[in-house]
């Protein structure tokens, strides 16, 4: 049986898991789709924020006690225009793919979001169907220009 709690703050963290246990399971189980540990400490500090502007919140899923997947959702505190959500990780442990992990912890996800969700992800990342079959869609092409001035 899949459980997974939600983490909203530094203090959420137990004897289950540590923050550092976490971004090191996205940091492995994120493969090729994955961020330098720098990049993805930054977006849980971000959903952990007590800060106003900032905030979200983590989930942890374990399978049997053991963790078998996480995803990170950061506020954009925006809505309307922008989605007031943003999916920036989810990651399911190599072993354990394939058994619907990942949609039970996104369902939660969704439950657990205040407002619609986005997420930004690479054409060829296989997950692509399963986030379409959940009911993303693909409304705009994402561009982004890198200021190196």
């Amino acid at each position: 049986m899949l459980t997974i709690n939600v983490l909203r703050s530094i203090t959420d963290f137990n004897e289950k898991i540590s923050k550092e246990q976490f971004i090191d399971f996205l940091f492995v189980h994120l493969d090729r789709f994955g961020d330098p540990k720098k990049a993805i400490t930054k977006s849980v500090d971000y959903a952990l924020s007590d800060n106003e502007a900032k905030g979200g919140f983590l989930l942890a899923a374990y399978l049997d006690d053991k963790l078998a997947g996480v995803l990170v959702m950061n506020s954009t505190g925006m809505g309307g225009y922008i989605p007031e959500n943003i999916l920036v990780y989810v990651a399911v442990d190599a072993q354990q793919r394939g058994h619907g992990i990942g949609k039970q912890i996104i369902e939660k996800s969704f439950e657990v979001a205040e407002g619609d969700v986005k997420l930004h992800m690479e054409y060829d990342n296989p997950a692509k169907r399963l986030y379409e079959r959940m009911g993303f869609t693909s409304k705009y092409a994402e561009m982004r220009y890198t200021n190196n001035g």
